[in-house]
């Protein structure tokens, strides 16, 4: 009987899982930079908006939606089974964050089509499709049993 851990991976896991580790690097880097008043105060109007008036559970749902994508590709780059719940969690996280925005661009603040990509469209499509990813890398034997 063949290990799972044995199975060969397309080299495309490899590229998806770095750039996707990247990406909540980066999302954990804006979190980080966010509780520094200097680079807040050096942000635009349409950030300084969102960070400013972000209240305690849209924060807490940012920080665990980069901390949790940043965990979630750490567990699909080891190639751990883990990593689909951890995405679901995470994705559950920026839908509740992505609601302040939401709420903050209906409010008159204006918001250019990049800001709108970046800040509402891109993170909870992201995070659904590594859900997605997850779920298709296991079904073709490329994880591990989180147990291992």
């Amino acid at each position: 009987m063949t290990d799972k851990s044995d199975v060969a991976v397309h080299w495309s896991f490899w590229v998806i899982g770095i750039i996707s580790l990247l990406w909540y690097v980066m999302g954990s880097m804006n979190l980080v930079a966010q509780m520094t008043t200097d680079v807040v105060a050096s942000m635009s109007e349409t950030h300084r908006a969102i960070i400013e008036n972000r209240p305690v559970w849209a924060t807490a749902g940012f920080a665990l939606g980069v901390l949790g994508g940043a965990l979630g590709c750490i567990l699909l780059l080891l190639r751990k089974s883990a990593a689909f719940p951890v995405f679901i969690v995470s994705l559950a996280a920026v839908v509740v964050t992505t609601l302040h925005t939401v709420r903050i661009a209906s409010s008159g603040i204006e918001f250019g089509m990049f800001d709108t990509i970046m800040m509402i469209v891109m993170s909870p499509v992201v995070a659904a499709l590594l859900i997605w990813y997850s779920w298709w890398v296991a079904r073709k034997g490329w994880m591990k049993n989180s147990l291992n």
